[in-house]
C-alpha cells in the first residue's frame, strides 16, 4: 500500500501571526515538503492544479519536474489534472516528458476541478463538465497507446494522423487515476477503462465515501476488468498531530477556524466528527486511518493533506516527521494484516511494464 502527500498550495494568512507568505515562499515550500516527504519514507507527492489566487500551482509538470530531478524514489502525481480545461494533447505531451525525466516515477491524477470560473477562463462551458471529461480523457487514451491517430470530437479540432511526442517511456503510459469528491459519472468512467478511483473525502461522511466506492468496484467488475476488489482504490485524508492530542487541537484550532476551505463553518469537534478529518495523537490518526478500511475494503493509496490553511512550513514539516516516523510504519503492518494475498498493489511504473511485457511475449 501507498502512504503519500497531496498539496492543494493554498496561500494563506497564519491566524496565528498575521503573515501571509508570499507566492515565491510558497512554491518553495512546496518542493521543501515533497523532499521532506521522501527523506521520511513516504511513496508518494502529489500537487493539485489551480488557475486562480490563492493558489499557486497553475503548472504542475513544472514544479513535479523540478522535484523529479531533486528525488530518488518518490512518486509524483497530481491531485487533480483538469482535463475538462486543458488539451488532452497536451497534457499527452506534458506528462509523457515528465515520466521520461522522472524515469517513470510518474503517475496522473485526473479530475473536473471545483473551480467554476476556471472553465471560461480556459473557453469552456462548465454546463459540459462531465461531457468534457469523457471525450478529453478518451483522446488522451489514444494519444499515449496509439502511434498515429485521427480523431474528430464535439470539444476541439480534429486530428489527423496526429503523432504525441515524447511516446510514453518504454511504451507504458502513466497510471491514471480518476479523481472525485462527489460525482458517479467520474467513479463510472474510472471503472469503464480500468483505472483507479481516487475519493478525495476530506469533505465526506464515510457513508458517501463507501457507497462511491462500492459503486466504482461494482462497475469495474460488470465492465470485466476482474473482481470488485481488483479495483484500485486511493482516498484522501486530513491530519494533525501532536504527542498529546489536547496540544494537537489547541494548536490547530485557530488555522481550521479560519480556513477559507472550512472555516467560520461546523466546529472542529463537529468536523472531525462526521470527515476524515483527525487532530490529536498519532495513535488516534492510526485507529482513524485503519477504519477506513471498514468503509472501502482493502485499498491501494492513502494521501494526506497537511500544508493547508495557511500553517508555517516548519510546523509542516514536524507534521511530516512524525507521519513518517510514528504513524505509516504502524499503517504499513496493520494493512498489511488479513490483507488477501490476491488483491493487488497499486500499479507503479515496473508492474506496468512487467505486465506488458508479458502481453507482448
Amino acid at each position: 500500500m501507498q502512504f503519500g502527500i497531496f498539496t492543494v498550495g493554498d496561500v494563506t494568512p497564519d491566524p496565528v501571526n498575521g503573515r501571509t507568505p508570499s507566492e515565491h515562499e510558497r512554491i518553495k515550500a512546496m518542493v521543501a515538503i515533497a523532499l521532506k516527504a521522501e527523506e521520511v519514507g513516504l511513496d508518494v507527492f502529489a500537487t493539485g492544479e489551480h488557475h486562480n489566487p490563492p493558489f499557486v500551482p497553475s503548472s504542475p509538470t513544472t514544479l513535479l519536474g523540478h522535484i523529479a530531478a531533486r528525488t530518488e524514489k518518490l512518486i509524483l502525481s497530481t491531485s487533480t489534472t483538469l482535463i475538462t480545461t486543458n488539451d488532452p494533447v497536451k497534457i499527452a505531451e506534458d506528462y509523457a516528458t515528465l515520466q521520461h525525466l522522472a524515469d517513470g516515477r510518474v503517475d496522473l491524477m485526473l479530475g473536473r476541478g471545483n473551480t467554476g470560473p476556471v472553465y471560461p477562463w480556459f473557453g469552456k462551458d462548465i454546463r459540459q463538465g462531465i461531457d468534457l471529461a469523457e471525450e478529453n480523457y478518451a483522446l488522451l487514451r489514444r494519444l499515449w497507446r496509439e502511434d498515429v491517430v485521427d480523431w474528430e470530437g464535439t470539444f476541439r479540432t480534429p486530428l489527423q494522423a496526429f503523432t504525441s511526442t515524447p511516446r510514453p517511456l518504454d511504451g507504458v503510459p502513466p497510471f491514471v487515476w480518476h479523481g472525485s469528491i462527489r460525482s458517479p459519472e467520474i467513479a463510472e468512467q474510472a471503472a469503464f477503462h480500468g483505472d483507479g478511483f481516487f475519493h478525495n473525502n476530506i469533505f465526506w461522511p464515510a457513508d458517501h465515501t463507501r457507497r462511491m466506492v462500492q459503486l466504482y468496484r461494482r462497475r469495474y467488475a460488470h465492465h470485466g476488468h476482474g473482481r470488485p476488489q481488483d479495483a484500485v482504490v486511493g482516498l484522501g485524508g486530513q491530519v494533525f498531530m501532536r504527542k498529546n492530542s489536547q496540544d494537537a487541537v489547541r494548536e490547530f484550532r485557530p488555522y481550521f477556524d479560519n480556513a477559507p476551505v472550512y472555516g467560520h463553518g461546523p466546529s472542529l469537534e463537529d468536523f472531525t466528527e462526521r470527515t476524515p478529518l483527525t487532530v490529536g495523537s498519532p495513535q488516534q490518526v492510526i485507529e482513524r486511518t485503519l477504519s477506513f478500511r471498514d468503509s472501502v475494503g482493502d485499498y491501494q493509496r492513502q494521501l494526506f493533506l497537511m500544508d493547508h490553511a495557511g500553517l508555517p512550513l516548519k510546523t509542516v514539516l514536524e507534521q511530516l516527521d512524525i507521519l513518517g516516523e510514528e504513524v505509516v510504519p504502524v499503517l504499513r503492518g496493520e494493512f498489511a494484516k488479513g490483507r488477501p494475498a490476491d488483491v493487488p498493489q497499486a500499479p507503479t511504473h515496473a508492474s506496468l511494464r512487467a505486465v506488458r511485457e508479458v502481453s507482448a511475449a
